[in-house]
C-alpha cells in the first residue's frame, strides 16, 4: 500500500512529528528503501535520546535486515559520531534525530559511506519514492545480522587528535548539553584533558525539560550565560540536541556568533594547513573572508546547506568549512561537521593565546549583524525580484536567494525550503547603519500591497 511521505522528506533530511507523520511503519519502509538505494552489504544506524528514537530505530533496522543487509548498531550516539562511523567503517549510515526540533519531532539524517551526504538532489527524492511504495521483501530472503558496536571511545580519541594536547592549559569550561547527546560525548572526550568542566543539563532527556536544545536562539543560552558568570568560567559552550553544532559564550557572558567562531577555527586550521582553501557560507560575516585572507588561506564562498558545502569541499580540497548556523566541517573528519572538534580547536586557540576570549575576539569585532530575521511571504520569488529591483545599484549575486553588497553594508534574502518564509541576514560596518538598513529592507518585504 502506497503512502504519501512528502511532508517529512526535506531538502537535507527526513523530519516529522511522531507518531502522526513519522511512525514505526514509516521507519521500516525507509529502512527497506535506504538499503535498496545504497546497495551496500551493511549499514550503520545510530540514534539520539528522544523518547521515540529506540522504537523508530528498531523498526528501521528491521526493514534493513529484511532486505538481507547487515546492520552495525551504534546505539546512543551524537550525529557527528555517526558520521565518523560512516567514514571509519566505509559504510552508509542513518542517524535517528530531529536535531534541535521540539520533543514531539523525530527524523533521519542519511549519508553514504565516508559520510557523503544524501540530500534531495543526491538521492533523498529517490529514497522517498521507494519508501512510499515499499513492501516488505519476500520472507525467503536471508535476514541481515545486527552487531552492536560502541564507537564513542574511538570517536573521542579522533576528536582529540585535531589539537596539540600538550599545548592545552587548565581552562574552566561551562558546557550546556541541553539534555542532548553532548551529555554522553563530552565526558568521554574531555576526560583526559586538563579542562575543568562545569556541566549543565548533561542528563539525557528527550523531553527537553530545561530549554529547547537549539542554541541558535539566544533565549536558550541564558542559563549558560549565567553559569559562566556565576562560576567564573573562561568560556561557555552550548551544543544542540544531536551535538553536531556549537555556540559560544565568552567569559563576560556575551554571545559569540557562528561567524566569529568560524573565523577562530579557520585561524587554527590554517596554522596546521597553511595556504589551504577554507569555505564559508554566504550569510557569514565579512570578517570570515578577511580572517582567511589575513592568515594566508584561500576563502571560498558557498551557498547555505551541508550537502552543498561538503560537495564543494571535495571539489576544492578545502581543509575546513564553517557556517554561521554553528556547523563546522573538517576535511580530516571525512568532511563531516563536528561540534566537538570545533570546540577543542577553540579551546586550543584560547590556551595558546593566554588571554580572555573577549580580548582574543576583539580583532574580529568589525561589523554589526542583524542575525536571521524571518518574514512570512507567500510568493518568495516575486519578493526577491522586488528587492533586486529596489537595490539595483548594489552588487548582486544569485548564488542562494539574493545577496546585495554595498560599500558599508550587505544583505541576503533566501526562501525557506519548508515554510512560506523569507530569511533576511544583514550586516554593516556601523550598528546605526545596520539598524537603519534592517528597517528599510523589512519595510519592502512586509509592505502591505
Amino acid at each position: 500500500m502506497s503512502r504519501d511521505l512528502s511532508s517529512i522528506f526535506k531538502a537535507y533530511d527526513i523530519r516529522g512529528v511522531y507518531p502522526g507523520e513519522l511512525d514505526e511503519g514509516v521507519a521500516r519502509r525507509i529502512g527497506v528503501a535506504f538499503a535498496a538505494f545504497v546497495e551496500s552489504d551493511r549499514l550503520i544506524v545510530g540514534r539520539d535520546m528522544r523518547e521515540s528514537s529506540p522504537s523508530l530505530a528498531e523498526a528501521f533496522i528491521g526493514g534493513v535486515t529484511s532486505a538481507g543487509v547487515n546492520v552495525i548498531d551504534l546505539g546512543l550516539v551524537s550525529t557527528d559520531a555517526c558520521y565518523f562511523a560512516a567514514g571509519l567503517f566505509g559504510a552508509p549510515a542513518a542517524m535517528f534525530t530531529a536535531s534541535h526540533n521540539p520533543a514531539r519531532y523525530n527524523g533521519l539524517k542519511l549519508c553514504r559511506a565516508e559520510a557523503v551526504p544524501i540530500g534531495v538532489e543526491s538521492g533523498l527524492a529517490e529514497i522517498q519514492e521507494s519508501a512510499e511504495s515499499a513492501d516488505s521483501p519476500p520472507r525467503e530472503r536471508n535476514q541481515g545480522a545486527v552487531e552492536e558496536v560502541d564507537i564513542l571511545e574511538k570517536y573521542a580519541a579522533h576528536c582529540r587528535s585535531f589539537v596539540d594536547e600538550g599545548a592545552l592549559r587548565p581552562l574552566k569550561v561551562a558546557i550546556d548539553a541541553g539534555n542532548g547527546m553532548a551529555g554522553v560525548t563530552v565526558p568521554i572526550t574531555f576526560g583526559p584533558l586538563p579542562f575543568e568542566v562545569e556541566p549543565l543539563y548533561f542528563e539525557l532527556d528527550g523531553s527537553f525539560p530545561n530549554h529547547p536544545a537549539n542554541p541558535i536562539e539566544e533565549a536558550n543560552l541564558a542559563d549558560l550565560q549565567q553559569l559562566v558568570l556565576d562560576k567564573g568560567c573562561d568560556v561557555g559552550i552550548a551544543f544542540d540536541g544531536d551535538a553536531d553544532r556549537i555556540f559560544l559564550v565568552d567569559e563576560k557572558g556575551e554571545l559569540v556568533s557562528g561567524s566569529l567562531t568560524t573565523a577562530m577555527v579557520a585561524e587554527r586550521v590554517l596554522k596546521k594547513y597553511p595556504g589551504q582553501p577554507i569555505i564559508y557560507n554566504l550569510i557569514s560575516s565579512w570578517v570570515v573572508r578577511e580572517v582567511i585572507d589575513e592568515n594566508g588561506g584561500k576563502p571560498i564562498r558557498a551557498r547555505v546547506g551541508h550537502s552543498y558545502i561538503k560537495a564543494l569541499m571535495v571539489e576544492t580540497g578545502a581543509a575546513f568549512a564553517g557556517e554561521h548556523s554553528g556547523h563546522y566541517y573538517f576535511r580530516d573528519n571525512y568532511r563531516a561537521d563536528s561540534g566537538l572538534i570545533a570546540a577543542l580547536l577553540v579551546l586550543e586557540g584560547m590556551s595558546v593565546a593566554s588571554m580572555p576570549l573577549s580580548e582574543s575576539l576583539e580583532p574580529f569585532q568589525r561589523y554589526s549583524a542583524s542575525g536571521e530575521i524571518n518574514s512570512e511571504v507567500d510568493d518568495q520569488e516575486s519578493m526577491i525580484e522586488k528587492l533586486a529591483e529596489a537595490y539595483g545599484d548594489g552588487k548582486q549575486d544569485r548564488t542562494d536567494g539574493l545577496t546585495v553588497e554595498f560599500e558599508d553594508w550587505w544583505f541576503n534574502v533566501r526562501p525557506s525550503n519548508t515554510e512560506p518564509l523569507l530569511r533576511l541576514n544583514l550586516e554593516a560596518r556601523a550598528r546605526s547603519v545596520k539598524d537603519e538598513k534592517v528597517q528599510e529592507v523589512l519595510s519592502v518585504i512586509r509592505k502591505e500591497d
